[in-house]
């Protein structure tokens, strides 16, 4: 008989919105919770969690984006059942409010980084290191553009850079304009249109930048983190779908920095079958629920050895992935099996999930790259409700540009 876990302890309203800071208004640039649209948190003892949300017009074309995004936040603190969204709609001086934060941002550029409000950003995540994190990250990001996207991968491991090689690509790191340019490969489209368009994957990482792949980097926390934020900051991303962070593994500095950073970043922990692989990948859920980082869901890496004939062998146990994403609370969403030909592939700059898309495992992560297209986290739709907004914001700033009287800040 096993035991039952006790009810998770609810949330309180300041928990709902230090969650709720990462959902962005992709068209104002600041999260709704800095634009006051959230107006009222309520909880109930069964664990239903309502949201008022006041929109900056009643018939806001991006009410269903705000609702998904509100409801996906949510959902991932302990002890929530339910989420509920209600929407008002803002008053003249809550959409003055919002249209100074417009201007703020406009004359600023108060964008902490150079990813887009609208990226969809995923930080791929795991307790330890030799799960497969790194290969889950390439092949994912590939899948990704074999749908026609456009997807990039910052390599957060900065000791242990690997994804230049996993992915093929090489060459120094270019720039102009003050800025870092990231490396690109050309993704063909695999998602059953011919002519649809090519994806794309922006690469950056320690290894474009090192004599070669065998160099140690020795430098401390603290720097480390600096250069991740140097990453985000200085590097031209340009408009991307998704951006996929490969994190080293652990809970340190460059997690927090990361989520600090990225308030709008999901997380996807990687585990293997394995007890102990599990047991430590916990912790970096707990840590990303510390830092209102919601964990999207957890991939199973290695589940099993298929063989040519479709044998299937359980090398590293079982129900590693199901135990973590129990403990969590949040999908297992992939189950990848061990082939060789995702080692070789990764040797040779060759993702098995576009040398070989039909075998077990390269089948596996485009089944992965669906779920979050199609359910985890789709790509943001921009349309406009706020750009009335923006756009008076800009017009008002232009037309002030030439007053010599300094701002008040």
């Amino acid at each position: 008989m096993t035991d039952t876990p006790p009810p998770a302890a609810l949330p309180s309203p300041d928990d709902v919105r230090g969650m709720l800071a990462g959902v962005m208004d992709p068209e104002l640039h600041a999260s709704i919770v800095d634009l006051g649209m959230v107006e009222d948190v309520r909880i109930a003892d069964d664990g239903l969690v309502t949201v008022k949300v006041a929109l900056t017009t009643a018939g806001c074309p991006l009410r269903h984006q705000i609702k998904t995004d509100v409801q996906s936040k949510v959902d991932g603190l302990p002890g929530v059942t339910k989420v509920k969204v209600e929407y008002g709609e803002m008053t003249a001086e809550q959409k003055a409010r919002a249209m100074d934060r417009a201007r703020f941002n406009a004359r600023e550029n108060a964008e902490a980084t150079e990813v887009a409000p609208t990226t969809r950003v995923i930080a791929v995540a795991s307790g330890k290191g030799g799960v497969g994190k790194s290969s889950v990250t390439v092949n994912l990001a590939a899948a990704l553009a074999a749908r026609g996207l456009t997807v990039g991968i910052l390599d957060a491991d900065i000791w242990g850079f690997s994804v230049p090689r996993m992915l093929g690509a090489d060459g120094r790191l270019g720039g102009a304009d003050g800025k870092i340019h990231p490396n690109e490969v050309a993704v063909p489209n695999l998602a059953g249109a011919p002519d649809g368009p090519a994806g794309r994957v922006k690469v950056v990482s320690m290894g474009f930048l090192v004599e070669d792949e065998t160099s140690a980097l020795m430098w401390r926390g603290l720097i480390l983190t600096k250069a991740v934020e140097q990453f985000l900051k200085d590097v031209r991303w340009g408009d991307l779908d998704y951006l996929l962070i490969d994190m080293p593994p652990g809970t340190g500095d460059i997690q927090m920095g990361l989520a600090r950073m990225l308030p709008q970043a999901e997380m996807l922990v990687v585990t293997t079958p394995a007890l102990a692989a599990q047991k430590v990948a916990t912790r970096v859920a707990d840590m990303a629920r510390r830092s209102y980082m919601k964990v999207v869901g957890v991939v199973e890496n290695m589940s099993e050895f298929v063989t040519p004939s479709g044998e299937r062998y359980a090398l590293f146990g079982e129900g590693g992935g199901e135990a973590l994403a129990r403990d969590v609370g949040a999908p297992l969403v992939a189950q990848i099996p061990l082939e060789p030909d995702v080692s070789r592939g990764g040797d040779a700059g060759r993702p098995v999930a576009l040398s070989d898309p039909e075998s077990p495992a390269g089948s596996a992560f485009h089944s992965l790259a669906a779920r979050v297209v199609e359910d985890l986290l789709p790509p943001v739709e921009m349309s406009g409700c706020t750009a009335r907004i923006l756009e008076l914001a800009m017009t008002n700033l232009a037309a002030s540009s030439g007053s010599s009287t300094p701002s008040n800040r």
